[in-house]
């Protein structure tokens, strides 16, 4: 494939990769948080508390580097789109130009107003309405994403299909990897508290993935629906350097859909019945194991995502 040598724009591509997983993971984690951990933690207030603060010192961990990998990628957008160096892009004003006179620039004042909202909401975490306005501004943050990319830029009506297709996809993306990063840190506090959690720990483990198989059928359903924008046809999946790319991406997407099969039909199981009699500790250290596996899958995937980002869709490659 010769994208591996002529097309990549590492820096880029790395910084897209990273943007996307930030945004996602912050979104995600909130997703876990409210629909989640809190849910399954209601019979242990204080386990719940810790829970819930891990979860929001990792979110504002995770918006800081969604903001600064943002504002790098803002610098790095500006300097291929008027040909010039750093310094240069910032003392000429070109970055004021690009985010004034862009789709890029306004979806990225967007972005930022929403990325301000959700820390705003983050530090009156304690209170009711901000915990629900945050998940709202962290899953606009992350769909806005989608005005950024080929769907921002396909026309007419299936271009309204294409931007609800990558929104969806997004979200569910989110959800998915929330899951992956706050089932961690709930094991963690489980591991060092002296309540009984062991059927708590399997309750949440149940309601993780229910979440993951809605996440896995839409993440399926948008995707098919995507690919059939960008590809349109068997031949340019097979012939293109974009549809080799999208081809690894889904093995190892499958691949991820394997993990979170065993973990469905096999780990949540056993360690349902092995909370009754408190010998979880396999169940758990297997979930453990595959959760991480799945996160660096997850980060391969975000990174295929910048490399597709700065190709050209197949279906403009092939008549």
């Amino acid at each position: 494939m010769s994208w591996l040598v002529a097309e990549i724009d590492g820096p880029l591509v790395l910084t897209r990769a990273i943007h996307f997983g930030a945004s996602a993971a912050t979104a995600g984690v909130l997703i876990f948080r409210g629909l989640v951990a809190e849910p399954a933690l209601r019979a242990a207030p204080k386990g719940s508390a810790i829970v819930r603060s891990r979860l929001t010192g990792l979110a504002w961990a995770l918006l800081v580097i969604s903001a600064t990998s943002g504002l790098i990628w803002l610098a790095l957008q500006t300097m291929s789109i008027a040909g010039l160096g750093l310094n240069e892009a910032i003392r000429s004003g070109a970055m004021w130009t690009v985010l004034d006179e862009t789709q890029f620039g306004l979806v990225a004042e967007i972005r930022a107003a929403l990325a301000v909202l959700l820390a705003g909401c983050l530090l009156l975490d304690r209170f009711v309405l901000p915990r629900r306005l945050a998940l709202l501004a962290a899953l606009g943050l992350v769909g806005a994403l989608a005005w950024t990319g080929h769907a921002g830029s396909t026309l007419g009506e299936l271009g309204d299909l294409h931007l609800a297709a990558d929104v969806l996809h997004l979200s569910a993306a989110s959800a998915w990897i929330g899951g992956l990063i706050g089932l961690p840190v709930l094991f963690a506090v489980a591991r060092h508290s002296s309540f009984e959690w062991g059927s708590l720990q399997s309750d949440a483990v149940r309601r993780f993935s229910t979440i993951g198989v809605a996440s896995v059928a839409v993440l399926i359903g948008s995707g098919f629906v995507i690919a059939w924008i960008l590809v349109g046809s068997f031949r340019a999946l097979l012939v293109t350097d974009y549809g080799q790319l999208l081809m690894l991406k889904i093995a190892v997407f499958a691949t991820m859909v394997g993990f979170a099969a065993v973990n469905r039909l096999w780990l949540t199981p056993r360690l349902a019945m092995a909370a009754k009699s408190g010998e979880d500790r396999r169940a758990l250290s297997a979930l453990r194991r595959n959760t991480l596996i799945e996160l660096v899958l997850a980060f391969a995937i975000f990174i295929m995502v910048g490399v597709l980002g700065t190709l050209h869709p197949a279906i403009h490659l092939v008549h």
